[in-house]
């Protein structure tokens, strides 16, 4: 609820051009919106900030026009958007992660496991990082965004955080 909210304020979408239901507001507003949320409750800033740079951002900037029609405007008004990453045995690393995604014909099947990502299981929406070469090689890692129902991808159990407990 609070999310839809901030929704309708224009703070989902703070970056998003406003063709695509955006805010189209400069990075300077955009850390001054989330600093002003995390003066109050910084849970609730880092889910702001995490949804704003690391899903729907991506999309802004790599996706194609088709792709930001589909989600820019579902993500800059109701929807959360998670970004996965992290794994198990890499953290960060992407050079060094297991989850990959191989071509079959006219699709893509990514196989792999994420952890500790913000809005996992409350997102709608995910951008999953994955690789498509070998591992430690440069330039082998794919973006994918892969919608909350899409067969064989879902979500954990919500992990029990020392704090920031809304993300």
């Amino acid at each position: 609820a609070v999310f839809k909210e901030l929704g309708k304020m224009g703070f989902m979408g703070v970056l998003v051009p406003e063709q695509y239901g955006g805010s189209g507001l400069s990075y300077e507003e955009y850390v001054t919106i989330v600093d002003e949320i995390s003066q109050v409750d910084p849970s609730i800033g880092l889910s702001v900030a995490a949804h704003n740079s690391l899903c729907t951002n991506h999309i802004l900037e790599f996706g194609t026009e088709e792709q930001k029609e589909l989600w820019l405007l579902k993500l800059a008004a109701e929807w959360i958007g998670a970004w996965g990453l992290t794994e198990h045995n890499t953290g960060s690393d992407a050079g060094g992660m297991s989850t990959t995604a191989v071509k079959d014909g006219d699709e893509w099947v990514i196989n792999g496991a994420k952890n500790f990502i913000t809005h996992a299981i409350s997102g709608d929406v995910a951008v999953i990082m994955t690789r498509t070469g070998e591992k430690g090689a440069k330039n082998n890692t794919t973006a994918f965004v892969i919608e909350k129902g899409t067969p064989g991808f879902t979500s954990g159990k919500k992990e029990n955080k020392l704090g920031m407990r809304a993300s």
